[in-house]
């Protein structure tokens, strides 16, 4: 598709073109994004690299422009968002330190359950320290973003953070933008806030971002290799550890019920048959503070091959956390924007089922792929029935789990 820089203003005066949106939640992966969107706003399509396209229906990643932003801790509340972004207890890889001020001031956000308790049991500068400014109201957040202008809400809070999503989720319905959910909150998963997005005319994509080549994609992958080779699976596990925030988080195991099912799902749903719960485990593991933004997943795969013949596959991947995932956002960003452009409402199942672990309808990701890319070209509606359902042996399309 042909870039289409200019819109017209209300007066007529041509006006460059931005996707004007708010982050919830100013941590390693809000930094990531915004460093990638400098780092590729002065590049050219051969610097596209972690992107589906550099040009994604006429909108380029530096079109991107965060407008409004919420944390709760004191190191990040009141600073304008670019430096902000560098503050502790943000431990992701600098790649793009060369920033402008933007003039968004980081605003006090809803505490809630966006703090785990334990956390002020860890004395380093990993913990959040809670800032003492007021805590915002929702008339007020809603305010803010239509003040703001804001298009879209990005939910960047930590994992377990299940009031807290919801919270802002209906901030985003009242204050009529569209949301997208990185975390494993299941918001676009869930029949009834699917609903309410859509009859109030907004897109929504979600639930948990995938990565750009992370330890759930790669899962998926192999396991549906195994599939399509006839190697039969029949015990799995993926352990993760990292040293950022949201590895400490995670120690409270109680946050993690909603990630450990977002992430089994994703496995889950591209094999042939489902593994006994006993048989699979995929999840975070432990929290090593030196790995700061690094994570680690240890993989591995036990089945049958040829005249039930026992083999077994071993993988350790090693990755920075939150920059693996940026592009994938900057990519959902532009297919939330294409569906604000476009009247479309509700759930945006191709981009929701390519970009996240726990989408409403789970697909292969060459289905979803295929999928996203109808969707982008516009030619979606047309190919949809010419899309097969991810069916389970009854033949009943495979929803996710919520």
């Amino acid at each position: 598709m042909d870039r289409l820089p200019w819109d017209l203003s209300p007066n007529g005066t041509q006006i460059m073109k931005k996707i004007r949106i708010a982050i919830v939640g100013v941590g390693n992966c809000a930094s990531s994004l915004i460093q990638g969107i400098h780092y590729y706003r002065d590049g050219c399509e051969s610097d596209a690299v972690g992107l589906m396209h550099w040009n994604l229906g006429g909108y380029l990643p530096g079109d991107i422009e965060v407008v409004a932003a919420f944390d709760v801790d004191q190191r990040k509340v009141g600073l304008d968002v670019n430096e902000a972004i560098f503050a502790k207890p943000n431990c992701t890889l600098v790649f793009c330190d060369d920033l402008p001020d933007s003039g968004i001031k980081v605003n006090m956000g809803w505490v809630s359950d966006g703090v785990a308790d334990h956390m002020q049991d860890y004395k380093d500068d990993r913990t959040f320290v809670v800032a003492d400014a007021a805590e915002p109201d929702q008339d007020q957040i809603v305010q803010l973003l239509k003040d703001s202008g804001t298009e879209i809400l990005l939910n960047y809070l930590p994992v377990g953070s299940e009031q807290a999503s919801r919270f802002y989720a209906e901030c985003a319905l009242e204050a009529g933008v569209a949301f997208v959910n990185n975390i494993p909150v299941f918001i676009a998963s869930d029949p009834v806030w699917a609903t309410r997005f859509e009859q109030r005319g907004l897109p929504i994509i979600g639930d948990d971002i995938k990565a750009q080549l992370g330890a759930t994609i790669t899962h998926r992958t192999l396991t549906d290799l195994f599939k399509k080779r006839g190697v039969k699976i029949e015990r799995t596990y993926q352990l993760n550890t990292g040293g950022n925030t949201d590895f400490l988080n995670m120690l409270n195991r109680s946050r993690l019920e909603s990630k450990k099912e977002s992430k089994t799902e994703a496995v889950q749903s591209v094999a042939v048959h489902r593994l006994e719960d006993d048989n699979i485990h995929v999840g975070p593991s432990d929290y090593v503070p030196w790995q700061n933004d690094n994570k680690v997943c240890f993989l591995r795969m036990e089945g049958k091959l040829f005249g039930d013949v026992p083999m077994n596959l071993e993988l350790r991947l090693s990755v920075e956390d939150s920059p693996n995932s940026a592009g994938v956002s900057i990519d959902a960003i532009r297919c939330c924007k294409l569906a604000l452009d476009r009247g479309e409402k509700g759930v945006l199942h191709p981009p929701s089922a390519y970009f996240c672990k726990h989408p409403p309808r789970q697909y292969t990701d060459d289905e979803a792929y295929r999928m996203v890319e109808a969707f982008i070209d516009g030619t979606w509606g047309e190919k949809l029935s010419e899309m097969p359902d991810h069916r389970s042996r009854t033949g009943e399309p495979v929803a996710a789990k919520s």
